[in-house]
């Protein structure tokens, strides 16, 4: 039996933190739809207390959601807490995820406290956030740059005081790998009631290790992670989702599962990009235009004669119909045999390498070869 990994979705609240890419309340309502018909176990649908539109945003899709949890997010602050719980009030599945920054960076010079007062504030908000829900998230801002021990006697008094899930962000993307796996393995053993809550990871993209350290800590005992569409969220972004969830997928022998539907991946990502109006990277791992492209005559010739020679994942797995064959001068006579077949022609043997040195002078002139260059080609060598 595989263990449960719970997806928590932020790309309506940390993903939307991204500059030029705010939306209203019905965009935000259409890619809440989409998520949990997707799979994600819970959406993080926004920051009520930050501006009368993300209240009802956060109010409405906590209407419209029915099998997953709504979360709202706040400060350790009681106004906060309080107006979540309102935005909150319809949800059939609502959860209030509040916390405080624990790092000394933070500590001393943005919240100008002590350690004690830190733990007593966070303590606080759990407690008042269990009044009005049960499912209270404890967050512990710039984890990743906290002191382990200092950070495990947070964490133990949070959960003592009611907290259902910690969360142990790496805020600011400093953390390698090897580093914050061991965080979350220090947790796991040195807080005492840590089998009272599910751990969670929270990881940027700063240093490029976001869906390293999520995967990291999920090894290390972490059951819920935090990420986005398309790995969209603050400065560099957030841990992908659907790199995580197809990295956890590929690797059974990790022995983790998720309940996310991945043949609807490419779709939402397109959704996401669209009405957020940012483009995704070519390049950029499972959703990307270039992912399952091939354009080298190397690559080309054994994608040909098997996929799995340079494609770890069947692009049916994540809703791309199928891989591309892109006719460029790097590309050789398989490749073209192959697009000339997909035309409806046959060639044979002298045909093809009459084609191919045609096709060669052709594409040192062109970016790509595309089918209606290769018609043209055809006719010029007289093809049937």
């Amino acid at each position: 039996m595989n263990d449960k990994v719970f997806i928590f979705d932020t790309t309506l609240r940390d993903g939307e933190q991204v500059p030029g890419c705010r939306l209203d309340t019905a965009e935000k309502l259409v890619i809440a739809r989409a998520l949990e018909n997707l799979g994600v176990d819970i959406i993080e649908a926004g920051f009520p207390i930050s501006s009368p539109g993300d209240f009802e945003a956060v109010n409405q899709i906590a209407r419209v959601i029915q099998n997953t949890t709504v979360c709202g997010l706040t400060r350790a602050v009681r106004k906060d807490i309080e107006v979540a719980a309102e935005a909150l009030k319809p949800a059939k599945r609502p959860r209030i995820h509040t916390g405080i920054g624990t790092s000394d960076q933070h500590i001393f010079t943005k919240l100008r406290l002590d350690r004690d007062q830190v733990i007593e504030k966070g303590v606080a908000a759990v407690k008042l956030a269990k009044t009005f829900v049960e499912d209270v998230e404890f967050y512990a801002e710039d984890a990743g740059r906290t002191d382990n021990e200092y950070l495990a006697r947070v964490i133990e008094s949070v959960i003592a005081a009611g907290a259902t899930v910690v969360n142990i962000p790496d805020t600011t993307g400093y953390c390698i790998p090897e580093e914050y796996g061991a965080k979350i393995k220090f947790l796991k053993e040195n807080v005492k009631n840590i089998d009272k809550a599910i751990i969670s990871t929270h990881c940027h993209n700063d240093l490029g290790m976001a869906t390293a350290n999520s995967l990291a800590g999920v090894s290390n005992g972490a059951r819920q992670i935090e990420c986005t569409v398309n790995g969209i969220g603050e400065r560099a972004g957030n841990t992908s989702m659907e790199e995580v969830v197809m990295a956890m997928r590929k690797h059974n022998m990790l022995n983790f599962e998720t309940a996310i539907h991945t043949q609807k991946i490419y779709e939402i990502s397109r959704l996401v990009s669209d009405t957020m109006r940012m483009p995704i990277q070519p390049n950029k791992a499972i959703v990307g235009d270039n992912a399952f492209s091939h354009s080298s005559g190397i690559h080309q010739d054994g994608v040909i004669k098997s996929r799995d020679n340079y494609e770890i994942i069947d692009p049916a797995e994540v809703g791309v119909s199928q891989s591309s064959i892109v006719l460029t001068a790097r590309s050789g006579r398989a490749a073209l045999f192959y697009r000339v077949q997909k035309l409806g022609h046959t060639l044979g043997h002298d045909e093809l390498e009459l084609a191919y040195q045609e096709f060669v002078k052709m594409a040192d002139t062109l970016q790509t070869v595309e089918d209606e260059h290769l018609e043209k080609l055809l006719q010029l060598v007289k093809v049937a």
